[in-house]
């Protein structure tokens, strides 16, 4: 469609453009060359990841408990939920289980876990007391670790668990580390 308007006003909207423009850029304050060290990557940023503590990233949320159930979830997906959740365990105790919730993930893998006495009287730090693995596939939103007490039982005194995730455990799989208290055995 084709309009019939006056020159007076097509001049008038170029020179109200070009004034907006001057204003603007007039407005915006030139700096210098500055480093990248000041802008990009500075080290008061910079947050470290803390492999002596839980795991984040991938673990919406990860806790220790006596117990879980599963539950039917939003998707109609099969959800683990922690019953119990605590940090202190009699050393009677069935076993000691991690229930995890995962964010999204876009491939299967495989989340371990490695329980080492930090704190034991008559263990040596560093051995392997108890472990397991569990299979994460790509549906799966939740899960556990279900760590079964050594032979002789759970000795009181304070355990770390390691968690990987990966295929297998090596040096760049560690996400986290659980710890819990195991008591006396209570009657």
């Amino acid at each position: 469609m084709v309009t019939n308007t006056s020159p007076a006003a097509g001049m008038m909207m170029v020179a109200a453009f070009l004034w907006g423009t001057v204003v603007t850029g007039e407005e915006l304050p030139l700096t210098g060359n500055v480093p990248i060290s000041e802008f990009q990557n500075r080290t008061e940023d910079i947050k470290t990841y803390d492999f002596d503590a839980p795991p984040q990233g991938l673990f919406r949320s990860i806790t220790l408990a006596e117990d879980f159930e599963e539950r039917l979830g939003f998707h109609r997906t099969h959800e683990i939920a922690p019953v119990n959740p605590t940090e202190r365990f009699p050393a009677n105790v069935a076993a000691i289980l991690i229930v995890f919730a995962l964010h999204q993930h876009y491939q299967a893998f495989t989340v371990f876990g490695r329980c080492i006495p930090e704190q034991v009287p008559g263990l040596s730090p560093g051995t392997m007391v108890s472990e397991d693995a569990m299979h994460i596939a790509l549906e799966d939103e939740s899960g556990y670790l279900k760590l079964s007490p050594p032979s002789g039982g759970w000795k009181p005194g304070r355990y770390k668990v390691e968690i990987h995730t990966g295929e297998e455990i090596n040096e760049m799989s560690l996400m986290g580390t659980m710890r819990f208290i195991v008591l006396p055995a209570r009657e």
